[in-house]
């Protein structure tokens, strides 16, 4: 029996593959070493893994994960399942070269990821071979939901938001500026907190069609300018994502990708099934 997850730093979308073959998926939340360390992570694993999963069974874990980009990084992930599935071997990888596994399988092309937060690359069908560092949270993520969740959470702040809408954020989260300074600077996992507020634009795009456009064309045309245009011939690649941002305003990710010039590929809102099909079907050590 193997499993395989695709870890963002929100959730955790997992699939096991039994000994019949079956395929049984499950969710936790997401584990960025960058802000859940070791204890915190078998500790998660423990409480909120599903009873049925034996996981003495478990011959192998396929791990993909935000930040596990740095082998400090995997190794924090990877010491942190070893305690939980301790029978199997246990690879942890990016959860960038699962976008890629998932998006393109054994072909080259451009990949990226609009989630919580951003990433992307230049894949050669086996490996990532080319990555601008998006510089995480605080000084990058263009296009990701945290960074389109700063601009919302500024506009509501500042006021500039439009009064109907703003009326109906205070309705949603009842939030004052002290509330969300306190959830930016002192409490845990500040980038998700602000991701958060991208669902709620999300939610009233149909109602506010002018302030969404402008928002999220904002954020994408960041996303090009910091990232996209910066790789070698980028024009001569179609833009393939994952993630639930790039998904969900596919439409002006498609607008935006157009005035560049850009064809689009592949968007899909989560890896889980082709990364799944890539390790039983595509994967070289299934040849």
């Amino acid at each position: 029996m193997i499993v395989i997850a695709d870890g963002g730093s929100t959730k955790t979308n997992w699939c096991l593959i039994n000994e019949a073959g079956r395929k049984i998926y499950f969710n936790t939340e997401g584990y960025n070493p960058y802000f859940s360390k070791g204890e915190y992570i078998v500790q998660s694993l423990n409480e909120t893994l599903p009873d049925h999963l034996e996981r003495e069974k478990l011959t192998a874990v396929y791990y993909y994960g935000a930040g596990c980009s740095t082998p400090s990084n995997k190794k924090i992930v990877a010491d942190a399942m070893k305690q939980v599935f301790t029978n199997a071997e246990i690879f942890v990888g990016h959860d960038l070269l699962a976008s890629c596994r998932a998006l393109l399988g054994n072909e080259p092309g451009f990949a990226a990821i609009l989630g919580t937060g951003t990433n992307s690359c230049l894949y050669d069908g086996n490996d990532i071979t080319l990555n601008i560092d998006s510089l995480g949270y605080f000084l990058g993520d263009e296009g990701s939901g945290s960074y389109i969740g700063k601009r919302i959470l500024g506009d509501y702040m500042k006021g500039y938001m439009p009064k109907g809408l703003r009326e109906a954020f205070y309705d949603n989260y009842a939030l004052t500026n002290e509330d969300i300074f306190d959830n930016i600077y002192n409490k845990p996992l500040p980038n998700r907190f602000c991701a958060s507020f991208s669902k709620f634009l999300y939610d009233f795009k149909d109602s506010y069609e002018d302030y969404t456009y402008k928002t999220i064309d904002y954020a994408f045309t960041a996303f090009f300018e910091a990232l996209v245009i910066h790789y070698p011939n980028y024009k001569d690649h179609k833009l393939n994502c994952v993630g639930s941002v790039g998904y969900s305003f596919r439409d002006i990710l498609s607008i935006v990708a157009d005035r560049y010039e850009m064809g689009v590929g592949k968007i899909i809102r989560s890896p889980i099934d082709d990364l799944v099909h890539y390790h039983m079907e595509l994967s070289p050590k299934n040849k």
